[in-house]
């Protein structure tokens, strides 16, 4: 990675916008993008600019905006957008579009001064914290679980991985009225939790897990299990231990393989459901949580960069796994 002057964009067209992004949270997808490991390419994809998880002002407004946006606003960018044509699109679920376009992975992202956008993919926000509005992306992923779960008020909700996703999907199922319990490898990452009212339990191996995991949904296994590890074992663990009748949701990112039972799917009826990106009504109730809830999500940011810092930001956050929740670079 490389810190560069770039040609500032052209004027906005039809429909689009100028935004000033000044603050950008590294994903762990970030991570898999910068190392080579999404296989969602025919051609190299780089150089790009990446940065897909971010906030802003508007600069400039084109022709035709809907007027519900102004200058100098901050806003929150729902990165992805579809065709509209294929299957996915046709039947209401474009955020997983097979033509679908990120910014920051198929085009350049908000690591830079100024990024054109179209208006439809930028949300008002409502804080004067850039660093928590970058948040509004990795919570609308949360917003995606929880809504792919149907989670109910009073299930017990056990959820594999206690990062980013991890500690969104906690507070929105909380929000519903669940009780969630999650399970990581650092101890520091349950305490983080626990602060917001989960319970925690450290992963020693998957026998352990799956038994202590049974024995805290009361014995028949809880009837909704997360993951958002990616990483075979807690997967298996997932579908090992969840009640029959019960939903496996996978929000983790990996290319990994995991061996199951499949015995497990027609003896217990499990569902198994994957979460990709959100929905534009998704986003906004990302918006909306990260703006009511802005004291509780602090603790998520880690450590701060600024903008000529990026390389060493992403340096920082690949190798400080234990340490870090979500590092943010912001443009001062």
């Amino acid at each position: 990675m490389e810190v560069l002057d770039v040609p500032e964009p052209a004027a906005p067209g039809s429909g689009e916008v100028i935004v000033h992004p000044d603050a950008v949270g590294i994903c762990g997808s970030d991570f898999h993008f910068f190392s080579g490991e999404l296989q969602i390419f025919e051609d190299s994809p780089y150089p790009r600019i990446q940065g897909h998880e971010f906030t802003g002002t508007i600069e400039a407004l084109g022709p035709e905006t809907s007027g519900r946006l102004g200058i100098g606003d901050r806003v929150s960018i729902l990165p992805l957008s579809n065709c509209g044509e294929c299957y996915p699109c046709r039947v209401g679920r474009g955020n997983v579009c097979d033509n679908f376009s990120l910014i920051g992975i198929h085009t350049d992202g908000g690591l830079q001064e100024k990024l054109r956008v179209r208006e439809s993919q930028v949300f008002a926000i409502a804080t004067d914290e850039p660093a928590t509005a970058a948040l509004a992306e990795p919570f609308s992923i949360g917003v995606r679980t929880v809504h792919r779960a149907r989670i109910a008020e009073g299930e017990r909700v056990v959820i594999l991985g206690a990062g980013p996703i991890g500690q969104a999907s906690h507070l929105l199922a909380r929000e519903r009225g669940a009780k969630t319990l999650l399970v990581d490898r650092i101890q520091s990452r349950l305490d983080l939790g626990a602060a917001t009212g989960a319970e925690g339990l450290l992963w020693e191996d998957r026998n352990q897990v799956v038994e202590a995991c049974r024995e805290w949904s009361g014995g028949e296994g809880p009837p909704l299990v997360i993951d958002a590890t990616g990483v075979p074992d807690p997967i298996r663990a997932a579908v090992d231990m969840v009640a029959s009748a019960g939903r496996v949701t996978v929000v983790g990112m990996s290319g990994e393989e995991v061996p199951l039972r499949i015995g497990t799917f027609t003896e217990k009826e499990v569902d198994l459901l994957g979460v990709s990106c959100c929905g534009p009504e998704e986003f906004t109730q990302a918006v909306r949580f990260v703006e009511g809830n802005q004291a509780q999500l602090q603790p998520l940011i880690t450590r701060r960069f600024s903008l000529d810092q990026a390389p060493e930001a992403l340096a920082y956050a690949m190798g400080n796994p234990a340490e870090v929740m979500k590092v943010v670079i912001t443009s001062s």
